[in-house]
């Protein structure tokens, strides 16, 4: 018997970690990676606090919100949105929830703005929290993910998927073309994980997660 996906509670309350504005990944000595080049893990960074994974994800997408005739891309957007994540839950447990309250992953439908004069498609941007729900609190993962409309309906899908699996832990870049997270995008949409992605992800999910907090003081 299948049990049910872990609840989303709305959070009670939310204390940004250690005072920190975006995340910065710090440099730390890559893990070794497997020796065969079956994954990248090398090219994977943790925060200060340990991995951000978890072991059940609850993730918003922004919703059709137009009536009129210009409904349809957003009902396209968000449809390739939908299938990239249907994608990662072949090997992830996530739960879609309707309230972005609930989530750690919030993914916005709108284009990045300029990172260094450069322009791009998607973008995830990481934060961590403390973040009650429930009678516990938890350091938590909290990413905003931007995806551009303006992109054909594949494309979009494929910078979900890509974006999305930085959302999911996987901060770094693969080096080789093929792999969902490739730094550099191929001819041709990747909308399936790589062995080496699944190998990755793998990996990660074996790592201690991040650590457990306490609530801080608040700030007078």
């Amino acid at each position: 018997m299948q049990l049910p996906p872990p609840a989303c509670p709305p959070a009670a309350e939310v204390r940004p970690w250690q005072g920190s504005g975006p995340l910065l990944l710090v440099p730390t000595p890559a893990p070794a990676g497997d020796g065969l080049g079956l994954d990248y893990r090398d090219q994977l960074k943790p925060t200060a606090s340990g991995w951000p994974r978890r072991d059940h994800w609850c993730v918003w997408v922004e919703p059709v919100r137009n009536t009129g005739p210009a409904a349809i891309w957003e009902q396209r957007w968000h449809q390739a949105v939908l299938s990239a994540i249907a994608t990662w839950q072949q090997h992830l447990p996530i739960t879609l929830v309707s309230d972005p309250q609930q989530a750690q992953v919030q993914v916005e439908r709108r284009r990045p703005p300029l990172l260094n004069k450069r322009a791009s498609n998607g973008r995830a941007v990481l934060q961590l929290h403390q973040v009650q729900r429930g009678q516990g609190w938890e350091l938590e993962p909290q990413v905003s993910v931007l995806i551009s409309p303006g992109q054909a309906q594949r494309a979009i899908e494929a910078t979900s998927l890509h974006e999305l699996g930085h959302a999911f832990g996987l901060w770094g870049h693969s080096t080789q073309a093929g792999d969902v997270m490739s730094v550099h995008a191929g001819p041709n949409p990747t909308l399936q994980l790589s062995p080496r992605d699944r190998a990755s992800l793998l990996w990660l999910q074996q790592q201690p997660a991040l650590h457990q907090a306490e609530p801080s003081a608040p700030s007078p």
